[in-house]
């Protein structure tokens, strides 16, 4: 049945897209995706690294995701941290899940992300 993901969507207000640009290719380091024309329209922006795919689909009523998050393995979680905090983002630790290292943050509209990595052997 299921054999992977192929994107997550989160939601943005309207005419957030150069902020999320900022963040998502300036300080996360990801790469803009094109849109199809038809999607375009509608605004908002797509962005990849990896085998990742983050879009950001803009929503008029927005409410920014508190609970739910994409789950971003990185490289260097410490170097990301420091990233984050230096752009001005929160970075809160959390130490709850066995055999990972993690941490919270939030992206310039709201939306809570979770960045880790695998505790160290």
């Amino acid at each position: 049945m299921l054999c992977g993901i192929d994107h997550v969507q989160l939601a943005a207000p309207p005419g957030t897209e150069d902020a999320l640009r900022a963040f998502y290719g300036g300080v996360l380091g990801m790469t803009e995706a094109p849109k199809p024309p038809a999607l375009a329209a509608r605004g908002g922006c797509w962005f990849r690294a990896g085998g990742v795919q983050l879009h950001l689909g803009v929503e008029n009523d927005f409410r920014p995701a508190r609970k739910a998050h994409p789950g971003l393995l990185v490289a260097d979680l410490d170097a990301c941290a420091v990233r984050l905090t230096a752009h001005g983002a929160p970075v809160e630790w959390d130490d709850g899940l066995p055999g990972r290292r993690r941490f919270y943050s939030a992206d310039p509209v709201g939306n809570r992300l979770e960045f880790l990595a695998p505790e160290p052997a």
